[in-house]
């Protein structure tokens, strides 16, 4: 097993990235030359049907070219110049060329990252645990290891990683808390804290503990570890061709095969006026007829979509996903960080009656001093503005926040208890403590069903004097911040048709407050991760595809189970084995970006199917009455676009088909611009961009290369 060394403050995936961002450039096309060449052997070429037709019509083509000269002028048939077949050959092995050069520029964006990433690559040493035990002590484990390669350890190992170290492997955290410094793979120099027992254990090999020591369990074999799987895709090893790839293909080779059997006839039919075709007419004229435009920059459209997502930090398991992030109809997104920032702040202290405003909020100030929450150091801001002042001192016990009492606060050294938390359980403690009044609790379940009606947590605060019964002071409005342009793209995502799903663990009120808020389409509140699964199985019985994020274990089944499941890199190995995506920000929003990439892929396969389609309707117009305009005069009618003679047409035709697949590289590798429309406008926008511009492209291109070609002599 291998890691990664630690550089100077960067990432490989991110200073490969900066690359592929670039502009496109010839220089990429001179570099993607050699892979190029190397993909013309048939064993390569046969993977794509379309151009392994063209492949071979190149070899005939050029085998009739050298055996012209010795080969007597069979009568019957076109003549055609020596020159003339020497240039269609070199056309149609460029056709090819070109073509390969598509997938070679592509997979080179791929192998460029590849390439930085082996780069820092390293084996490191490792402590490795002797004899584990789960319930020894934890300090003596360190007397128990021994040093071994990273390239040694195996699935189930346990090791030591301390302070300054390279973690050796990916694994979980089994004990311990630590500062890790993550750059290496996500190119962020913040360090992150991961710790045993949650939904944040999960550690990359290769990444450095900056403090404090961890215990962890290797969860990969050699040679299965994440950076080695993020080396196979990324160079595009392990791409697998998508179901609508293979169909599209099957549909191309299809075809293929229909004009290949029309070309075959038309040499009989010709033959009735003794003017049969050249065989280099007939290959140039099935090679302009087969659809070889996209089927050169189908798989390029492919790699291209895969690596759009490595620029944004996020890993696909398959094209497939891709694919189906590109068909997702329902989006699962979790509240708490996606929808809104996650850190309730206080924005509002709501005294009860007759209970003065100062003292609710100095009660509050207090008990929040020692409180480390976000929510608790916001109820301090809050209270500083408006005219708390902090003390120097505070005599006093601190009563710390627990999943069982839901309360904190302060026990003053005279006597005087301070509580805030849920209503429920500040209300339980006030009545231990004798306090009555069915007006005052009535009082206040009426603002804390305000509050929670309006999305925010109500924090109830009680005062308890010595020897005397609690009295509740009122409330605290912690507000749930709904992110800056949610409920503008969420709209954009209804637009095009996708329906949002927002799924919290808050009360059916807050819920649907902040689903309001934030415009989404619908709502699990209290949601388990029973619910969430019931639900993507509800919503696929439907014929819906479903996508969602999750980070802890207790997600793998709903991510393993969604058609696109986007693990965070933060998250638990488990849920990054069950989702067939990992991001490496571990940024929930990122999840409506995916699925844009994922329409952009289908957009630029489509634009580009209509565009391929649409331009062999033109070139029908410049070879057929070229072929048979001395047997049938009245096609000369359809010389519409006035070719200088019919070799001048139909070499015009093999170089336009050639030089389109060039210039449309650039389009397939960026992809087509993507906007969030509906599914018929878009269609409506492909046929009239790319349906009517395939078929005035082609008028346009053959003619100016037909000016240039009947220049030459025997033209």
């Amino acid at each position: 097993m291998s890691t990664l060394t630690h550089p100077s403050r960067g990432s490989a995936v991110a200073e490969s990235r900066t690359g592929a961002q670039r502009a496109f450039s010839v220089g990429q096309l001179w570099k993607g030359l050699p892979g190029a060449f190397r993909k013309l052997d048939p064993r390569e070429m046969w993977h794509n049907p379309v151009m392994f037709l063209v492949e071979i019509g190149a070899a005939l083509t050029t085998v009739i070219a050298i055996a012209q000269p010795f080969l007597p002028a069979e009568e019957g048939s076109q003549a055609t110049s020596l020159a003339f077949t020497w240039s269609i050959a070199v056309w149609l092995w460029l056709t090819v060329l070109f073509a390969n050069l598509a997938e070679s520029v592509a997979e080179g964006r791929g192998k460029a990252q590849a390439a930085t990433l082996r780069a820092t690559r390293t084996s490191t040493m490792a402590a490795r645990v002797v004899d584990y035990d789960a319930a020894g002590d934890p300090a003596a484990l360190r007397a128990t290891t021994s040093q071994v390669a990273s390239s040694d350890l195996r699935l189930g190992d346990v090791v030591v990683v301390v302070a300054g170290d390279l973690i050796p492997g990916d694994g979980d955290i089994i004990e311990g808390i630590a500062s890790i410094d993550e750059s290496a793979i996500t190119g962020e120099s913040a360090p992150v804290v991961r710790e045993s027992g949650g939904d944040r254990s999960a550690v990359t090999g290769g990444t450095r503990v900056l403090s404090d020591r961890v215990v962890v369990r290797i969860t990969s074999k050699p040679g299965e570890t994440f950076v080695d799987r993020m080396i196979r895709l990324v160079e595009g090893a392990s791409r697998q061709k998508t179901p609508n790839e293979i169909a599209l293909n099957i549909l191309l080779a299809s075809l293929s095969i229909i004009f290949v059997i029309v070309v075959l006839t038309l040499g009989p039919i010709a033959g009735y006026s003794n003017a049969t075709p050249s065989i280099a007419v007939m290959v140039a004229l099935l090679v302009c007829l087969i659809p070889t435009t996209i089927g050169a920059l189908l798989s390029a459209i492919g790699i291209a979509g895969m690596d759009r997502l490595v620029q944004r930090n996020v890993l696909a398991m398959s094209g497939r996903a891709v694919e189906a992030a590109g068909d997702v109809t329902t989006l699962l997104m979790d509240k708490t960080g996606t929808i809104t920032y996650g850190n309730r702040r206080a924005s509002e202290f709501i005294a009860l009656t007759g209970v003065d405003d100062t003292a609710l909020r100095d009660a509050a100030a207090l008990s929040s001093l020692s409180d480390p929450t976000p929510e608790g150091k916001s109820i301090v801001d809050l209270a500083e503005q408006q005219g708390f002042r902090r003390p120097s001192t505070v005599d006093g016990e601190i009563v710390p926040f627990t999943a069982q009492t839901r309360m904190s606060g302060i026990d003053f050294a005279d006597g005087r208890q301070i509580r805030k938390g849920a209503g429920s359980a500040v209300t339980a403690w006030a009545r231990a403590t004798g306090t009555t009044g069915s007006t005052l609790f009535d009082e206040l379940q009426l603002s804390t069903d305000r509050i929670g009606g309006l999305g925010g947590t109500p924090l109830v605060v009680a005062v308890r004097e010595p020897d005397q019964a609690a009295s509740i002071l009122g409330v605290v409005y912690l507000k749930d911040i709904v992110k800056e342009g949610m409920a503008g793209r969420f709209a954009e995502l209804r637009a095009m048709g996708i329906r949002t799903v927002m799924i919290t663990g808050d009360n059916p009120l807050t819920a649907k407050a902040i689903a309001e808020e934030a415009g989404v389409d619908d709502y699990l509140a209290e949601a388990t991760p029973e619910d969430k699964l019931a639900l993507i199985k509800k919503e696929q019985e439907g014929g819906r595809l479903v996508a969602m994020t999750g980070d802890g274990t207790n997600d793998a089944p709903a991510l393993a189970q969604a058609d696109v499941g986007v693990a965070m890199n933060t998250g638990t190995s488990a849920a990054k084995e069950a989702g067939n995506m990992v991001d490496l920000d571990s940024d929930p929003t990122k999840l409506i970006d995916i699925v844009a990439i994922g329409k952009q892929l289908l957009i630029t396969r489509g634009a580009l199917t209509t565009f391929s389609i649409a331009n062999d309707v033109a070139k029908y117009f410049a070879i057929i009455p070229a072929m048979f305009s001395a047997v049938f005069p009245g096609l000369g009618l359809l010389n519409i676009m006035g070719l200088h003679s019919p070799s001048s047409a139909i070499l015009s035709a093999v170089i336009f088909n050639a030089i389109i697949i060039v210039i449309l590289i650039p389009l397939a590798l960026r992809g087509v611009k993507y906007r969030p429309l509906s599914a018929s406008r878009i269609l409506n926008r492909n046929l009239l961009v790319y349906g009517l511009g395939g078929v005035i492209a082609p008028f346009i291109g053959i003619k100016l290369i037909d000016l240039v070609v009947a220049l030459i002599p025997g033209f």
